[in-house]
C-alpha cells in the first residue's frame, strides 16, 4: 500500500500491519479454496447474471458498434469496466474463472481493511479477527466470492469506504478527503446499495464533522453527487434515458406495495442467510454503536452498512420478485457489528467469546452447505440451461454466422453460453446497437438471418411481446429448434425491400 493510502493501512503500528496481512492471506487462502471447490461442481458461472456480467464487460469491445455506450444501462458501470480487458481472453469469458479470482482478491481487501478499521477503533485484536471470520465462512459470501458477480466487489469497496471515512474524520486534510471521496465513489459505481451506504457514510461524516468544527465538513457530499449523476449522464448518453426504472422485471411479488410486508421478507430472508446467532449479536453490535454515538457521531459509521437494505426494502414494495442475494449485504454488515458487541464485552473474555461465535456461527450455517440459500438461488435456472441444449446443438449444427437477433436484456446470459460454440457478442444484434436494433425490430427480413425468442422468463421478452402483438413480425422465419424457454427462427424467404 503506497504511503498515499489511508491512515488505518499505511501509517499503521507493526501490530496493525502484521493483523492486515494475516486476515488478507487467510482470506485469499480460504476464498481461493472455496472457489476451487465450487467451479469443481460446476457452479462458477451456475447463476445467470454471472455470466450477463461477463457479457456486459466483453460487448465493450466484442461487438458490431463497439465503445462506451455499451457500458449504460440498468447495471452501474465499475464491475464491468474492471472486467473489460480479462473478459476479451475467450478461456475466461467461457469458464469465468479469472473473474472468480478477481472477486476473492476484491473481498479479502475488503476485509483486511475490516480488520484495520476495527483493532483502530476497539483496540480489540478478538473484534478485529471475528469480523472477517464470520463474514468470510458465511456459505453464502463465500458462494457469492466464489463467481464473477457484483457482490464481492460491493462487500469489498463498503469496507474500505468505512475505514477511509473514518480516517478522513480523524484527518480532515486533502490527503484523507480524496483517499475517502475516490474510495466512495468506486462504491457507488458498484451496485445500487452502494449509493445506500455511501449517503449514509456521507451524512455521518458531515454531522460528526459539524460537530468536531471540521472547516468544510460536507466536503464529501461532492463525490457522493458526481458519481450518482456521472452515471445518470452515462445512462442519457448511452441509451437516451436518464434513469431505467421499468421494463426488467414483472411485478409479482406479494410485498408488492404493502411496507409492512417488505419489511417482514427482508428480515425473514437475512435471518435464514446469516443464522439467528449472527443477526442477534449483530443487533447487538449496532446498539453498541449508536449508544456509543451519543458521545461520538463518528461511532454509528459501522451502522451505515445497514442503509443496504434501503434497496431490498424498495424492491419488494415495488414488486420485484424476491431474489435471496438482495440480504447478503446485510449479513456482511451484521458480521462487521458483531465485532463491537465481542470489543463491548471484558477484555479479558473477548477471544473466548470471538471463538464460540465464530463456532455458534458456522455450526447454524456451515461453510460450503451445498443447501446454502444463495447457491440454491443461483441453480434455479439450470434445468432451463440444460433444456436449451437443444438450441445451442442446431446451432452448432447449422449456424453460418450471419446475425443473430436476440434481446441481450433477457438473453445476456445465453449468449456466454454459446462462447462455448464459437460465437462471439458481434454475432449478435442487441438492444446495445442503438438503431441497428430498432431497424432489425422493425422489420427483421431485412437485417437477420436468426432470431432468438425467450418465452418463458417474465413473461417473455421484448421480442416476444413484439412476435404476439405483430403477427407479421416473423414473417418469413421458421420456428427451427426449442428448449428451456427459448425458441429459434431462422429466415427461410429472402429479404423483401422495404415499399
Amino acid at each position: 500500500m503506497p504511503h498515499t493510502g489511508p491512515t488505518i493501512i499505511s501509517d499503521a503500528p507493526p501490530r496493525t500491519r502484521q493483523l492486515v496481512l494475516l486476515v488478507f492471506a487467510a482470506t485469499l487462502v480460504v476464498g481461493g479454496a472455496a472457489a476451487v471447490d465450487y467451479a469443481w461442481h460446476g457452479l462458477t458461472l451456475s447463476h445467470y447474471d454471472a455470466r450477463a456480467h461477463l457479457v456486459v464487460a466483453r460487448r465493450v469491445i466484442d461487438n458490431l458498434t463497439p465503445g462506451w455506450r455499451q457500458l449504460g444501462a440498468v447495471w452501474l458501470p465499475l464491475p464491468h469496466l474492471i472486467q473489460i480487458l480479462p473478459t476479451q481472453w475467450d478461456w475466461n469469458f467461457r469458464t469465468g474463472y479469472l473473474s472468480a479470482g478477481m472477486s476473492v482478491v476484491e473481498l479479502a481487501v475488503g476485509l483486511a481493511a475490516l480488520a484495520a478499521y476495527l483493532y483502530r477503533y476497539t483496540k480489540s485484536a478478538a473484534a478485529a479477527l471475528v469480523a472477517p471470520a464470520i463474514v468470510l465462512v458465511n456459505p453464502d459470501v463465500l458462494y457469492l466470492q466464489s463467481t464473477p458477480m457484483t457482490e464481492p466487489l460491493l462487500f469489498g469497496l463498503s469496507f474500505c469506504a468505512l475505514a477511509a471515512v473514518a480516517a478522513w474524520i480523524e484527518h480532515p486534510d486533502q490527503r484523507h478527503l480524496h483517499w475517502a471521496g475516490g474510495v466512495l465513489v468506486a462504491l457507488m459505481w458498484t451496485r445500487y446499495e452502494g449509493w445506500c451506504v455511501g449517503v449514509a457514510l456521507v451524512v455521518l461524516a458531515t454531522l460528526e464533522g459539524w460537530r468536531r468544527g471540521t472547516r468544510r465538513p460536507w466536503a464529501l457530499a461532492p463525490y457522493a453527487v458526481f458519481a450518482i449523476v456521472a452515471f445518470l449522464f452515462l445512462g442519457w448518453g448511452a441509451t437516451g434515458r436518464w434513469f431505467v426504472t421499468s421494463g426488467f422485471f414483472v411485478p409479482d411479488n406479494p410485498s408488492f406495495h404493502r411496507p409492512f410486508a417488505a419489511m417482514t421478507e427482508v428480515a425473514t430472508s437475512t435471518m435464514a442467510l446469516g443464522g439467528v446467532a449472527l443477526v442477534v449479536v449483530g443487533v447487538a453490535g449496532a446498539l453498541v454503536c449508536l449508544i456509543a454515538a451519543r458521545r461520538s457521531i463518528a461511532a454509528a459509521l459501522p451502522v451505515a452498512l445497514l442503509a443496504a437494505a434501503a434497496l431490498p426494502l424498495a424492491a419488494f414494495f415495488q414488486g420485484h420478485p424476491h431474489r435471496v442475494r438482495y440480504m447478503v449485504p446485510l449479513v456482511v454488515a451484521a458480521g462487521a457489528l458483531a465485532a463491537y458487541a465481542v470489543a463491548a464485552l471484558p477484555r479479558r473474555v473477548q477471544g473466548w467469546a470471538a471463538a464460540a461465535l465464530c463456532a455458534l456461527v458456522m455450526y447454524q450455517r456451515p461453510p460450503l452447505d451445498a443447501h446454502a440459500p444463495m447457491v440454491m438461488e443461483a441453480q434455479w435456472e439450470t434445468p432451463y440451461r440444460l433444456g436449451r441444449r437443444a438450441v445451442s446443438a442446431y446451432l452448432d449444427a447449422n449456424y453460418d454466422g450471419t446475425l443473430i437477433l436476440a434481446s441481450m436484456g433477457s438473453l445476456a446470459h445465453y449468449m456466454q453460453e454459446t462462447a462455448a460454440h464459437g460465437l462471439r457478442i458481434s454475432n449478435y444484434l442487441h438492444e446495445g446497437n442503438g438503431d441497428l436494433w430498432s431497424a432489425a425490430v422493425a422489420r427483421p427480413r431485412l437485417h437477420v438471418e436468426w432470431i432468438l425468442i425467450e418465452e418463458r422468463a417474465e413473461g417473455g421478452d421484448v421480442l416476444a411481446a413484439r412476435a404476439k402483438d405483430d403477427a407479421s413480425f416473423l414473417d418469413g422465419f421458421t420456428r427451427v429448434a426449442e428448449g428451456g424457454g427459448l425458441a429459434l427462427y431462422r429466415r427461410t424467404a429472402p429479404p423483401v425491400p422495404a415499399p
